[in-house]
Protein backbone atom coordinates (compact mmCIF):
# COMPACT_ATOMS: atom_id res chain seq x y z
CA UNK A 1 0.00 0.00 0.00
CA UNK A 2 3.08 2.36 1.16
CA UNK A 3 4.72 1.83 -2.27
CA UNK A 4 1.44 2.38 -4.32
CA UNK A 5 0.70 5.84 -2.50
CA UNK A 6 4.50 6.72 -3.24
CA UNK A 7 3.74 6.62 -7.10
CA UNK A 8 0.34 8.35 -6.97
CA UNK A 9 2.22 10.74 -5.19
CA UNK A 10 4.91 10.82 -7.65
CA UNK A 11 2.62 10.99 -10.49
CA UNK A 12 0.34 13.31 -9.57
CA UNK A 13 3.39 15.71 -9.33
CA UNK A 14 4.84 14.84 -12.38
CA UNK A 15 1.34 15.34 -14.01
CA UNK A 16 0.94 18.74 -12.38
CA UNK A 17 4.86 19.72 -13.33
CA UNK A 18 3.51 18.70 -16.82
CA UNK A 19 0.53 20.14 -17.06
CA UNK A 20 1.54 23.45 -19.44
CA UNK A 21 3.45 21.41 -21.81
CA UNK A 22 0.71 19.00 -22.36
CA UNK A 23 -1.89 21.74 -22.59
CA UNK A 24 0.36 23.76 -25.21
CA UNK A 25 1.20 20.44 -26.93
CA UNK A 26 -2.90 19.48 -27.31
CA UNK A 27 -3.62 22.96 -29.16
CA UNK A 28 -0.50 22.16 -31.71
CA UNK A 29 -1.86 18.79 -32.21
CA UNK A 30 -5.42 20.36 -33.13
CA UNK A 31 -3.83 22.84 -35.50
CA UNK A 32 -4.53 26.16 -33.19
CA UNK A 33 -1.98 28.79 -33.93
CA UNK A 34 -2.99 31.69 -32.00
CA UNK A 35 0.86 34.05 -32.70
CA UNK A 36 1.68 34.00 -36.32
CA UNK A 37 5.03 33.48 -37.63
CA UNK A 38 8.04 35.61 -36.73
CA UNK A 39 11.53 35.52 -38.03
CA UNK A 40 14.47 33.77 -36.21
CA UNK A 41 17.07 31.80 -36.79
CA UNK A 42 17.69 27.94 -37.06
CA UNK A 43 20.62 26.17 -35.44
CA UNK A 44 22.20 26.85 -38.63
CA UNK A 45 22.24 30.37 -38.07
CA UNK A 46 19.62 30.82 -41.48
CA UNK A 47 17.03 33.42 -41.10
CA UNK A 48 13.88 31.29 -41.38
CA UNK A 49 10.04 32.01 -40.17
CA UNK A 50 9.66 29.73 -36.89
CA UNK A 51 6.35 29.41 -35.18
CA UNK A 52 6.02 30.14 -31.33
CA UNK A 53 7.95 27.75 -29.23
CA UNK A 54 6.37 26.10 -25.90
CA UNK A 55 7.33 29.37 -23.98
CA UNK A 56 5.92 32.12 -26.22
CA UNK A 57 2.90 29.53 -26.68
CA UNK A 58 2.49 29.37 -22.88
CA UNK A 59 2.66 33.21 -22.37
CA UNK A 60 0.07 33.75 -24.92
CA UNK A 61 -2.09 31.68 -22.57
CA UNK A 62 -1.11 33.27 -19.61
CA UNK A 63 -1.64 36.92 -20.93
CA UNK A 64 -5.50 35.32 -21.82
CA UNK A 65 -6.70 33.48 -18.66
CA UNK A 66 -4.37 33.91 -16.27
CA UNK A 67 -1.46 31.51 -14.77
CA UNK A 68 -4.41 29.85 -13.25
CA UNK A 69 -5.22 28.69 -17.40
CA UNK A 70 -2.28 26.31 -18.02
CA UNK A 71 -3.53 24.12 -15.57
CA UNK A 72 -7.06 23.62 -17.53
CA UNK A 73 -8.08 19.74 -17.54
CA UNK A 74 -5.51 19.21 -14.04
CA UNK A 75 -7.99 17.51 -12.09
CA UNK A 76 -9.22 14.90 -14.93
CA UNK A 77 -5.32 14.46 -15.39
CA UNK A 78 -4.82 13.48 -11.83
CA UNK A 79 -7.78 11.17 -11.40
CA UNK A 80 -6.43 9.47 -14.40
CA UNK A 81 -2.91 9.37 -13.14
CA UNK A 82 -3.66 8.12 -9.26
CA UNK A 83 -6.69 5.33 -11.44
CA UNK A 84 -4.39 4.36 -13.57
CA UNK A 85 -1.56 3.61 -11.15
CA UNK A 86 -3.31 1.47 -8.47
CA UNK A 87 -4.57 -0.57 -11.43
CA UNK A 88 -1.34 -0.80 -13.24
CA UNK A 89 0.22 -1.84 -10.14
CA UNK A 90 -2.91 -4.19 -8.95
CA UNK A 91 -2.70 -6.07 -12.69
CA UNK A 92 1.34 -6.64 -11.93
CA UNK A 93 1.01 -7.79 -7.87
CA UNK A 94 -1.94 -10.34 -9.57
CA UNK A 95 0.83 -12.11 -11.51
CA UNK A 96 3.78 -11.71 -8.96
CA UNK A 97 1.01 -13.56 -6.38
CA UNK A 98 0.13 -16.23 -9.12
CA UNK A 99 4.36 -17.22 -9.86
CA UNK A 100 4.51 -17.16 -5.90
CA UNK A 101 1.52 -19.86 -6.15
CA UNK A 102 3.37 -22.13 -8.51
CA UNK A 103 5.23 -24.92 -7.86
CA UNK A 104 8.94 -24.53 -7.64
CA UNK A 105 8.57 -20.80 -8.05
CA UNK A 106 11.91 -20.57 -6.06
CA UNK A 107 13.60 -21.12 -9.76
CA UNK A 108 14.27 -18.19 -11.41
CA UNK A 109 14.78 -17.83 -14.76
CA UNK A 110 17.95 -15.33 -16.39
CA UNK A 111 16.63 -12.08 -16.02
CA UNK A 112 18.36 -11.64 -19.81
CA UNK A 113 16.84 -14.34 -21.54
CA UNK A 114 14.59 -13.77 -24.45
CA UNK A 115 11.97 -15.60 -22.85
CA UNK A 116 12.60 -13.82 -19.84
CA UNK A 117 12.08 -10.65 -21.77
CA UNK A 118 8.79 -11.89 -23.42
CA UNK A 119 6.83 -12.52 -20.07
CA UNK A 120 7.72 -9.15 -18.54
CA UNK A 121 7.04 -7.09 -21.45
CA UNK A 122 3.45 -9.42 -21.97
CA UNK A 123 2.47 -8.61 -18.48
CA UNK A 124 3.14 -5.13 -18.54
CA UNK A 125 1.41 -4.78 -21.61
CA UNK A 126 -1.73 -6.35 -19.95
CA UNK A 127 -1.16 -4.19 -16.80
CA UNK A 128 -0.76 -0.89 -19.34
CA UNK A 129 -4.18 -2.27 -21.23
CA UNK A 130 -6.03 -2.01 -17.79
CA UNK A 131 -4.93 1.27 -16.72
CA UNK A 132 -5.49 2.96 -20.36
CA UNK A 133 -8.74 1.13 -20.71
CA UNK A 134 -10.49 2.33 -17.16
CA UNK A 135 -8.93 5.76 -17.29
CA UNK A 136 -9.67 6.84 -20.94
CA UNK A 137 -13.09 8.76 -20.04
CA UNK A 138 -10.91 10.68 -18.06
CA UNK A 139 -8.15 10.90 -20.72
CA UNK A 140 -11.02 12.59 -23.06
CA UNK A 141 -12.44 14.99 -20.15
CA UNK A 142 -8.93 16.79 -19.76
CA UNK A 143 -8.08 16.61 -23.50
CA UNK A 144 -11.95 18.22 -24.44
CA UNK A 145 -11.26 20.99 -21.36
CA UNK A 146 -8.18 22.00 -23.11
CA UNK A 147 -9.51 22.38 -26.15
CA UNK A 148 -11.77 24.45 -25.18
CA UNK A 149 -9.41 27.61 -25.30
CA UNK A 150 -9.92 27.82 -28.93
CA UNK A 151 -13.43 28.87 -28.81
CA UNK A 152 -14.02 30.21 -25.54
CA UNK A 153 -16.39 27.10 -24.24
CA UNK A 154 -17.14 26.31 -20.98
CA UNK A 155 -19.23 22.91 -21.82
CA UNK A 156 -16.66 20.84 -19.73
CA UNK A 157 -16.55 23.24 -16.76
CA UNK A 158 -16.18 20.40 -14.21
CA UNK A 159 -15.08 16.32 -14.33
CA UNK A 160 -18.55 15.59 -13.03
CA UNK A 161 -20.67 17.73 -15.24
CA UNK A 162 -18.42 16.67 -18.18
CA UNK A 163 -19.03 12.70 -17.89
CA UNK A 164 -23.11 13.49 -17.55
CA UNK A 165 -22.54 16.12 -21.16
CA UNK A 166 -20.34 13.15 -22.70
CA UNK A 167 -23.18 10.12 -21.60
CA UNK A 168 -26.27 12.56 -22.53
CA UNK A 169 -24.48 13.58 -26.16
CA UNK A 170 -22.94 10.84 -27.32
CA UNK A 171 -23.64 8.13 -25.07
CA UNK A 172 -21.39 5.45 -23.51
CA UNK A 173 -18.98 5.15 -26.22
CA UNK A 174 -18.34 8.86 -26.26
CA UNK A 175 -15.84 8.08 -23.40
CA UNK A 176 -13.81 5.85 -25.04
CA UNK A 177 -13.33 7.66 -28.53
CA UNK A 178 -9.99 7.94 -29.43
CA UNK A 179 -8.75 5.03 -27.18
CA UNK A 180 -8.12 2.33 -30.09
CA UNK A 181 -5.42 4.26 -31.77
CA UNK A 182 -4.13 4.99 -27.99
CA UNK A 183 -4.07 1.64 -27.06
CA UNK A 184 -2.30 0.49 -30.36
CA UNK A 185 0.45 3.15 -29.91
CA UNK A 186 1.22 2.15 -26.40
CA UNK A 187 1.35 -1.56 -26.76
CA UNK A 188 3.78 -0.72 -29.86
CA UNK A 189 5.65 1.70 -28.35
CA UNK A 190 6.46 -0.59 -25.41
CA UNK A 191 7.56 -3.76 -27.19
CA UNK A 192 9.64 -2.13 -29.29
CA UNK A 193 11.16 -0.36 -26.68
CA UNK A 194 11.80 -3.43 -24.95
CA UNK A 195 12.88 -5.82 -27.72
CA UNK A 196 15.24 -2.75 -29.07
CA UNK A 197 16.55 -3.06 -25.48
CA UNK A 198 17.22 -7.08 -25.25
CA UNK A 199 18.93 -6.55 -28.66
CA UNK A 200 21.16 -3.42 -27.60
CA UNK A 201 21.91 -5.40 -24.41
CA UNK A 202 22.84 -8.80 -25.55
CA UNK A 203 24.36 -8.40 -28.91
CA UNK A 204 25.59 -4.55 -29.15
CA UNK A 205 26.64 -4.08 -25.42
CA UNK A 206 30.09 -6.78 -24.05
CA UNK A 207 29.15 -7.79 -20.23
CA UNK A 208 31.69 -5.79 -18.00
CA UNK A 209 31.67 -3.41 -15.26
CA UNK A 210 32.59 -0.19 -18.01
CA UNK A 211 29.16 -1.57 -19.54
CA UNK A 212 26.88 -1.79 -17.17
CA UNK A 213 26.07 2.14 -17.18
CA UNK A 214 25.58 1.97 -21.12
CA UNK A 215 22.99 -0.86 -20.17
CA UNK A 216 21.14 1.14 -17.60
CA UNK A 217 20.54 3.94 -19.65
CA UNK A 218 19.84 1.75 -23.74
CA UNK A 219 16.10 1.45 -22.43
CA UNK A 220 15.39 5.12 -21.85
CA UNK A 221 17.07 5.49 -25.20
CA UNK A 222 15.28 2.98 -26.94
CA UNK A 223 12.43 4.66 -25.17
CA UNK A 224 12.64 7.64 -26.62
CA UNK A 225 13.09 5.87 -30.05
CA UNK A 226 10.18 3.82 -29.84
CA UNK A 227 7.50 7.15 -29.08
CA UNK A 228 8.91 8.91 -31.77
CA UNK A 229 8.06 5.94 -33.82
CA UNK A 230 4.40 5.83 -32.31
CA UNK A 231 3.71 9.17 -31.92
CA UNK A 232 1.04 9.45 -35.19
CA UNK A 233 -0.93 6.87 -32.57
CA UNK A 234 -0.86 9.75 -30.32
CA UNK A 235 -1.96 12.21 -32.59
CA UNK A 236 -4.92 10.44 -34.18
CA UNK A 237 -5.53 9.01 -30.48
CA UNK A 238 -6.30 13.02 -29.30
CA UNK A 239 -7.62 14.29 -32.54
CA UNK A 240 -10.50 11.49 -31.91
CA UNK A 241 -11.18 12.55 -28.83
CA UNK A 242 -12.40 15.78 -29.53
CA UNK A 243 -13.66 15.40 -32.98
CA UNK A 244 -17.11 16.47 -33.40
CA UNK A 245 -17.95 16.91 -29.81
CA UNK A 246 -19.63 20.30 -30.11
CA UNK A 247 -15.90 22.65 -29.08
CA UNK A 248 -14.74 24.33 -31.92
CA UNK A 249 -11.18 22.89 -32.03
CA UNK A 250 -13.40 19.60 -33.08
CA UNK A 251 -14.75 21.03 -36.11
CA UNK A 252 -14.32 22.85 -39.08
CA UNK A 253 -11.78 24.71 -40.12
CA UNK A 254 -9.44 22.56 -37.23
CA UNK A 255 -11.02 19.41 -38.59
CA UNK A 256 -13.22 17.32 -40.54
CA UNK A 257 -16.08 15.28 -39.06
CA UNK A 258 -13.57 12.17 -39.45
CA UNK A 259 -15.65 8.24 -39.95
CA UNK A 260 -12.87 6.77 -37.94
CA UNK A 261 -9.17 6.85 -36.47
CA UNK A 262 -8.49 5.50 -39.65
CA UNK A 263 -9.88 8.52 -41.72
CA UNK A 264 -8.35 10.69 -39.25
CA UNK A 265 -4.73 8.91 -40.07
CA UNK A 266 -5.58 8.89 -44.00
CA UNK A 267 -6.22 12.71 -43.83
CA UNK A 268 -3.48 13.67 -41.68
CA UNK A 269 -0.95 11.64 -43.64
CA UNK A 270 -2.26 13.59 -47.01
CA UNK A 271 -1.84 16.69 -45.81
CA UNK A 272 1.67 15.86 -44.17
CA UNK A 273 0.42 16.36 -40.60
CA UNK A 274 1.62 12.98 -38.85
CA UNK A 275 4.14 14.53 -36.54
CA UNK A 276 1.81 18.17 -35.87
CA UNK A 277 2.77 18.66 -32.67
CA UNK A 278 5.88 16.06 -32.06
CA UNK A 279 8.36 19.64 -31.15
CA UNK A 280 7.41 22.43 -29.77
CA UNK A 281 10.46 24.23 -29.72
CA UNK A 282 11.97 25.33 -33.39
CA UNK A 283 8.93 24.97 -35.06
CA UNK A 284 9.27 25.00 -38.85
CA UNK A 285 6.24 26.70 -40.48
CA UNK A 286 4.04 24.47 -42.87
CA UNK A 287 5.24 24.38 -46.04
CA UNK A 288 3.02 25.07 -48.96
CA UNK A 289 0.63 26.36 -46.09
CA UNK A 290 -0.40 29.96 -45.45
CA UNK A 291 -1.34 31.60 -42.16
CA UNK A 292 -4.78 32.42 -41.60
CA UNK A 293 -4.81 35.14 -38.80
CA UNK A 294 -8.90 35.17 -38.19
CA UNK A 295 -9.22 31.68 -38.20
CA UNK A 296 -5.76 31.27 -36.12
CA UNK A 297 -4.29 28.32 -38.30
CA UNK A 298 -2.41 27.43 -41.35
CA UNK A 299 -4.63 26.35 -44.78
Amino acid sequence: MADSASQVLLGSGLAVLSQPLMYVKVLVQVGYEPLPPTLGRNIFGRQVYQLPGLFAYAKHIVKVDGRAGLFKGLTPRLCSSAIGTVVHSKVLQRYQDAEQAEPGASKKEHVSSLEQVLKETSREMVARSAATLITHPFHVITLRCMVQFIGRETKYSGTLSAFATIYREEGILGFFAGLIPRLLGDILSLWLCNMLAYLINTYALENGVSMAEMKSYSQAVTGFFASMLTYPFVLVSNLMAVNNCGLAGGLLPYAPTYSSWLDCWSQLHKEGNMSRGNSLFFRKVPAGKRYVWEERRFR
